[in-house]
Formats: structure tokens, sequence, C-alpha cells
């Protein structure tokens, strides 16, 4: 029997922060570092470097808010007539519209997107109640998920409208929208809209 140890393998080196890379949405925009100004929403406004998923979440209920927001709002963009069912094409939109907001703000475009998501979605919205044969609207608070899914809904509805049988491209419809929602411009669509909705909301109360 031999009285020979192994001995012990040098540990390796631990990895530096300047060593670790982080991934980057489309290979350029950070991810690190977003502020959320409404705490309310953050849980459902998901940033990750993965802008397709193929799917994955599309058989589970309410797994939508574990989606990135930035394929959420592609996905939003293909429920037209023009745009239906082509990921790649919405993709590129969504991508150029990115580089136009930063060349427009100097800042993060992800950042710029989850602020405007914020800024469209509207508090409160009606319902309609019947009582005795009479529609009644009422007023109601908007739960922080369908808040998320309704700024979306707005921006992607400015897009269309903005761009649609206009020479307008829609890359161009989406950086104003976002930079326009992420400034509180009551002139964009999407703030136009939330603006609306909390108005008409406010005299049903």
């Amino acid at each position: 029997m031999s009285d020979e140890t192994e001995a012990p393998e040098p540990d390796a080196p631990a990895s530096t922060d300047d060593e670790r890379v982080s991934a980057q949405l489309f290979g350029v925009w950070s991810i690190d570092d977003i502020s959320y100004d409404d705490e309310s929403t953050r849980r459902y406004i998901n940033v990750t470097p993965i802008a397709h998923t193929q799917g994955r979440h599309s058989n589970k209920q309410f797994k939508k808010s574990e989606l990135s927001i930035v394929e959420r709002l592609i996905n939003r963009l293909m429920q037209t007539e023009e745009n239906t069912g082509k990921k790649q094409q919405a993709t590129r939109i969504v991508r150029e519209a990115f580089e136009l907001v930063h060349e427009r703000t100097d800042e993060n475009p992800v950042q710029v997107l989850v602020t405007a998501v914020e800024n469209a979605g509207p508090r409160e919205e009606t319902v309609r109640l019947k009582y005795g044969g009479i529609s009644v609207p009422q007023a109601v608070d908007v739960a922080p998920q369908r808040r998320v899914d309704q700024a979306l809904k707005f921006i992607a509805e400015g897009v269309q409208g903005s761009s649609f049988k206009t020479t307008t491209p829609a890359a161009e419809a989406l950086a104003s929208q976002l930079t326009g929602a992420a400034n509180y411009d009551v002139q964009t669509y999407a703030v136009n809209q939330k603006e609306e909705k909390e108005r008409v909301a406010a005299a049903a109360r």
C-alpha cells in the first residue's frame, strides 16, 4: 500500500466582476440597473435579454408576465392584419425603434420602454352593472397586470394608427410612441387613451 497521497488540485481562480459579462438584449442593450417608478406593476414588467421564447408560456394561465416585456411588445405588434405571424418582422421593428430611441434620448431604450408602460397603464376604468334592466357605468380600480396589458395594447394601436397607409415607417412610429409615453406626452396615443379611460371612470364614480 503506497503512502503517497494525491496532491489537492489548486482552486480555480475566482471570477471577478470585470470578467462577468451580463447578457444584453439584441446583443446591444443592457438590462441591468433598470429602475421602476411604479411598485404595483414592477412584478409584471419582466426584463430579460431574451426576445423570443418560442411560445413557451402560451398554454399556461397568467404566465405571460414571466415573458420579457420586450417580447410581449413584439407579440402585440403582431396582432394586426399586416403583421400576423410575422415575428421576425415585428422583432426587426422593435430593434430599429430601440436604436431610434437611443439616438433621440441618449438613454437605454429598455428603460424608456419600462417607463412608457408604467405611464400608459390606466389606473381606473369603468364596468357596466345592470340594475333592473338598466345598465349603469361604475368606476373600478385596474389590476396591475391588466394595467400592463392595456399599456402594451395602447402602444401597439398607436403604432398601427401612425404607420398604416402612411409614409411613416413602423419603427419610427414605435419610437415616437415610446418616447412620448415615457415623457407623459398627452399628445401620444397611448397616454391619450389612458387619460380618456381615467376621465370616463372619474365621471362614473
